[in-house]
C-alpha cells in the first residue's frame, strides 16, 4: 500500500471527524462559555486513557495500539465529567478504556466506555457528578451543536440510532406538555440542552456499541429514549438518557441475535487485505 493511499485511508477514517468536532465544542466550551473544566483532570483522563489503551492493547488484545478511540473517549469524558478529585478522573478513563476490553460480548464491547464510566463513578463516589446544564439552551447554539453532530454521523453511517432517539424523545416530552397542558416552551427548553445532544449524537450513536441491523438502531433508540423517560418522569432521577443507555446497552447482543446485520470497523480494509484487528476493539 502507497503512502498516498495510507493518508487517504487515514482521512477516511470517521473518528478524525470526532475528533474535529469535539475539539471545537471542547474550546468552545471552556473559550465562551467558561466551563467549570479543572485542567489537570482533564491531563489526567487523556493521559490514563492513552495509557490504558496502550497496556490493554498490549496485554489483553495482543493488536497493535490505536489511540483514536481512546482520545475520542477523552473528550467526551472531559466535556461531561465533573469532579474535584483528580484521582477520580484518572478513574474514569481506566474504567471507560478498560470496559472496552473486558466487558464484550460475541466480539463487541457491550457499553459505551464514556457511558459506563460516568454511570459507574456517579454510583461510586459522591465526587462525580454531569454537569448537564452547562451548554445553556441558546437556540443557535443548540442547532449549531446539532450540525456538527449530524456530519459526524453522517461519516460514520449509523445515524439511525440518534435520530430514533431524538425523535423518540421529542415526541415523549411535547406530548407530556400537550397532556399536562403545559407551555410548549418547557420540552422547547429540554431538548435545547447542550449535554443531551453531545450524548445524542456523541454517545448513543457510538458504532462499536449499536445494534448491527438499521431496524435494530431504530428501535434501540426509541428504547433508550422510552427508558430514559420513564427515570426522568417517573423515577424523578436526573441524568436520565445516560443511566438509561447503560440499563439498555446489555439488549444489544440479544438484538443482534435476533436481527443480525454486518458488525462495523472504523477502518475498512484495502480489497487484498484482511480486516485490521485493531477495529475490533476500538
Amino acid at each position: 500500500m502507497s503512502i498516498v493511499t495510507k493518508i487517504f485511508a487515514t482521512i477516511r477514517d470517521p473518528r478524525w471527524y470526532q475528533v474535529f468536532v469535539l475539539s471545537l465544542l471542547l474550546g468552545f466550551g471552556i473559550l465562551v462559555l467558561d466551563f467549570g473544566i479543572h485542567w489537570q483532570n482533564a491531563v489526567a483522563i487523556f493521559t490514563m486513557a492513552q495509557v490504558t489503551q496502550y497496556l490493554a492493547s498490549r496485554l489483553i488484545a495482543r493488536i497493535p495500539y490505536d489511540p483514536l478511540s481512546a482520545l475520542i473517549t477523552s473528550y467526551s469524558l472531559t466535556l461531561l465529567l465533573r469532579t474535584d478529585v483528580i484521582g477520580v478522573a484518572m478513574l474514569a478513563a481506566i474504567i471507560a478504556i478498560g470496559s472496552k476490553f473486558l466487558v464484550r460480548v460475541r466480539g463487541k464491547h457491550v457499553f459505551n466506555p464514556a457511558n459506563v464510566a460516568l454511570v459507574s463513578l456517579m454510583l461510586l463516589s459522591e465526587h462525580a457528578w454531569v454537569s448537564s446544564g452547562q451548554w445553556g439552551s441558546a437556540t443557535i447554539g443548540a442547532l449549531a451543536l446539532a450540525c456538527l453532530g449530524m456530519l459526524v454521523l453522517t461519516r460514520a453511517r449509523r445515524a439511525e440510532t440518534t435520530l430514533a432517539f431524538i425523535s423518540a424523545w421529542a415526541v415523549l416530552l411535547f406530548g407530556r406538555a400537550l397532556w399536562l397542558g403545559d407551555p410548549l416552551t418547557i420540552p422547547l427548553h429540554q431538548v435545547q440542552n447542550g449535554a443531551l445532544l453531545i450524548f445524542a449524537f456523541f454517545m448513543i450513536s457510538d458504532p462499536k456499541t449499536t445494534p448491527d441491523a438499521p431496524f435494530g438502531r431504530l428501535f434501540y433508540g426509541a428504547l433508550v429514549a422510552a427508558v430514559a423517560y420513564a427515570i426522568q418522569f417517573v423515577l424523578y432521577e436526573p441524568n436520565a438518557p445516560i443511566l438509561a443507555l447503560i440499563i439498555c446497552a446489555p439488549l444489544v447482543p440479544l438484538i443482534d441475535f435476533m436481527l443480525g446485520g454486518r458488525s462495523y470497523r472504523w477502518k475498512r480494509p484495502a480489497k487484498d487485505s484482511a480486516v485490521p484487528v485493531e477495529g475490533v476493539y476500538s
